[in-house]
């Protein structure tokens, strides 16, 4: 199986000037543990997890102040669609992570996460998607949640 074939090309972007309380709003309403983080002023994407949220708070930062922009992870490793998911798995081992953004050329096409390979692995694939389409995620291609801000 391949990446193509577990990611979710539903995708939740926000701006790099949303707080952290927004981040986690928006993360909690569709079901999700990541949005990219899309800058118009920058090149590249970044990449906002519920741990990223939970780290903060646990150092004692306010939400509503913090910004997504300084919480965000912007050296990402990219997957693209073809790759197996054995080496997509590899790879969120290796590097400690538990989401792929998925890229073909520039453009983000999808997220890949640790539970999606799972539901994957142990043939889930059609009803986790099935759930995420329930749910109000919206391609990948289009942003939500008024991102960029």
């Amino acid at each position: 199986m391949n990446v193509r074939d577990g990611m979710s090309s539903m995708v939740l972007t926000i701006g790099p000037t949303h707080t952290l309380r927004e981040a986690a709003r928006m993360l909690s309403s569709r079901h999700v543990g990541a949005a990219v983080v899309i800058d118009p002023e920058h090149a590249g994407v970044g990449i906002i997890t519920e741990r990223d949220v939970l780290d903060s708070i646990g150092a004692g930062q306010d939400p509503d102040a913090e910004l997504a922009a300084h919480h965000c992870t912007s050296d990402l490793v990219f997957a693209v669609p073809a790759w197996t998911l054995e080496k997509a798995a590899a790879a969120m081992v290796r590097g400690g992570f538990r989401h792929l953004v998925v890229v073909e050329g520039s453009e983000v096409t999808g997220l890949l996460s640790m539970r999606d390979i799972v539901r994957c692995w142990s043939g889930s694939t059609v009803a986790a998607r099935e759930g995420r389409v329930a749910s109000g995620q919206t391609p990948a291609t289009q942003e939500v949640a008024g991102a960029p801000r």
